[in-house]
């Protein structure tokens, strides 16, 4: 019988996200981002991290206001409703964190090449850009067979990558449907992987949808049991985009004063994903349930 992988969530970080690592979290883009995971990493004061993403919406700006963060290699880093970071923005301007720009391709070219084992990965959008200007891992080459001139993007090999799926069973076998996003590429091509689940279900369930599972269970770390652990992003199948909570961000998170306080209500001032939801209210959470179900087809895999 395979070893179980079931961690805490306090122990899957304080084990695979140690202070300087590259971190892959919010793969998915705007959906199943791990919130849980990255307010653990805030309330663990985690220090000199490198964050790798394609669209974090509003986790990123939250690690670098708690003070977590030394670079962030990302297409676009801020608040998806409202536009701005202002954490990300004050980290720019003051020259506290190191900026290595990206487009949702290159990124995912990054990440493939690292899943892949290859040192890059050729392609042509970029050439029209001015990221060679931003990003070092980025350079025009030549290709042996056609002589075009092409971009070469250097492979991206993060230490650990986050994701949150709507189901897992012990041994890191998971279901993820929606918007994939970089999410299996980073996955593939991190050193450990920390699955957070909205339900740990038996290896039955897993089995009857192979075509479903991300990633061979050899490849996680550690598989926490987190429901609600991406809210406010939304979880297909699970609940909606809490609208109000990235707007009553933007608010609270305009000046260092500001968010510090909103990282003692929100963080700092609950001790894991329960008391926080506690907090939330139930009013609130019924209120993101889902109001239509669109189920996908059945499948028969029987010979």
């Amino acid at each position: 019988m395979t070893a179980t992988k079931l961690m805490s969530l306090g122990e899957a970080i304080a084990e695979f996200v140690p202070d300087g690592s590259s971190v892959v979290i919010g793969a998915g883009l705007e959906s199943c981002i791990p919130f849980a995971a990255g307010h653990e990493i805030i309330r663990q004061r985690k220090r000199h991290l490198t964050l790798v993403g394609p669209i974090s919406d509003i986790l990123f700006d939250q690690l670098i206001g708690a003070g977590c963060v030394a670079a962030v290699r990302a297409a676009w880093v801020g608040n998806v409703i409202t536009g701005s970071g202002y954490n990300f923005r004050r980290a720019v301007e003051g020259g506290d964190i190191e900026v290595e720009d990206h487009s949702n391709l290159t990124l995912a070219l990054a990440l493939r090449a690292g899943a892949m084992g290859v040192p890059f990965l050729p392609t042509r959008t970029a050439l029209g850009s001015d990221l060679f200007s931003t990003n070092p891992h980025l350079t025009a080459v030549t290709c042996p067979f056609t002589a075009e001139r092409l971009a070469a993007v250097a492979a991206i090999v993060p230490d650990v990558t986050i994701l949150h799926v709507q189901r897992a069973d012990e041994a890191g076998r998971a279901h993820l449907w929606g918007n994939f996003g970089v999410a299996r590429e980073a996955a593939l091509a991190s050193r450990w992987v920390i699955l957070c689940a909205e339900e740990i279900v038996a290896a039955e369930v897993i089995e009857r949808d192979p075509n479903r599972v991300i990633l061979p269970g050899f490849r996680v770390s550690a598989v926490v049991h987190v429901p609600w652990g991406a809210h406010p992003s939304p979880v297909p199948g699970h609940y909606n985009r809490d609208h109000g909570m990235f707007l009553s961000y933007q608010r609270e998170s305009k000046t260092p004063e500001a968010f510090a306080a909103w990282q003692a209500s929100w963080v700092d001032g609950v001790r894991d994903r329960a008391e926080y939801l506690a907090r939330l209210g139930q009013e609130r959470t019924a209120s993101l349930a889902l109001k239509h179900h669109a189920l996908s087809e059945a499948v028969d895999y029987g010979c």
